[in-house]
């Protein structure tokens, strides 16, 4: 992917990943309520990620359904990797090393991370 979205459309792509491929009324019914976007809203953030090319949209009578171009998990990993590299010169363990000292890792965290670390090895 190469342009970035917003937390706005990021939403919207939520929507998409859940489901799709859907109508603009579809993801407006979909769109977490707490938002208070109207379908204006969602149709302009629709037509902002159609011009990044993060999604499609083909005909179906009179509507377009648009479907995700980009895959959940690319999107998480390049996200990721921007972040490490951006604040943590592209290293994990500081990003690590900043969490646990700020009391963001719980025992679950870490149980979870020494289970993933074991696995990786084998």
């Amino acid at each position: 992917m190469t342009e970035r979205i917003s937390d706005a459309e990021h939403a919207v792509m939520e929507v998409l990943w859940d489901e799709s491929p859907l109508s603009a009324q579809d993801v407006v019914e979909r769109v977490p309520a707490d938002r208070g976007w109207s379908a204006n809203t969602v149709k302009t953030l629709l037509g902002r990620l159609l011009a990044k090319s993060i999604i499609a949209h083909e005909e179906e009578g009179r509507r377009y359904l648009y479907r995700p171009l980009v895959a959940r998990g690319d999107y998480v990993a390049g996200e990721s990797r921007r972040l490490m590299d951006r604040l943590f010169g592209g290293k994990l363990t500081p990003l690590v090393a900043h969490l646990a000292e700020r009391d963001a890792i719980t025992d679950q965290d870490i149980a979870e991370i020494e289970a993933l670390l074991k696995d990786l090895k084998s």
